[in-house]
């Protein structure tokens, strides 16, 4: 009997691995059922779906030139039409490019839709005050203290032999 892509047939379970499991087909021939091809749901572990012996219906999907026979066990399983899906079609109700009911730019975003980005603002494009330093102010203050811990920093390791920055004579 010659194997082909296609073929339903039965089969025994003859090896589990980590990766499949290996079922014996007819006339001493073998063939590997891939860990991704024994059910439709995520198998981590093939012993929780199959045991040696078991007798399973596989399907052919494919034999390589040096012998090795690819089978499935969820693809030789018929399934009713009320599960099967129809391939989805490119979707043609929908005009492409820019859609007139919203503006030019993007939007939606953290600016509030407005052009020019950044929708808390008032009409000089400044940020109004909440009682929160704006970023001039946090800038200002971060360079304030980096300057006074650098410049403690130095004078804590100049006065010391070997440290940084110090000058030998």
């Amino acid at each position: 009997m010659t194997i082909e892509v296609g073929t339903k047939l039965e089969g025994k379970v003859t090896g589990i691995t980590h990766f499949g499991a290996f079922v014996d087909l007819s006339g001493g021939v073998t063939g590997l059922v891939h860990i991704s091809e024994i059910a439709d749901n995520y198998v981590k572990d093939v012993n929780d779906h199959l045991k040696i012996d078991d007798v399973v219906m596989v399907k052919v999907i494919n034999v390589d030139k040096d012998g090795k026979i690819g089978l499935s066990i969820k693809q030789a399983v018929d399934k009713p039409a009320s599960e099967q899906r129809p391939p989805r079609a490119p979707r043609m109700d929908r005009p492409s490019g820019p859609r007139p009911d919203r503006p030019a730019g993007g939007g939606g975003g953290r600016d509030g839709g407005r052009p020019g980005g950044f929708g808390n603002r008032d009409r000089g494009g400044r940020r109004p005050s909440y009682n929160t330093p704006s970023f001039e102010d946090k800038m200002s203050r971060f360079l304030k203290d980096s300057e006074e811990r650098i410049s403690s920093l130095k004078k804590n390791t100049e006065g010391k032999r070997g440290g940084r920055g110090a000058r030998r004579v």
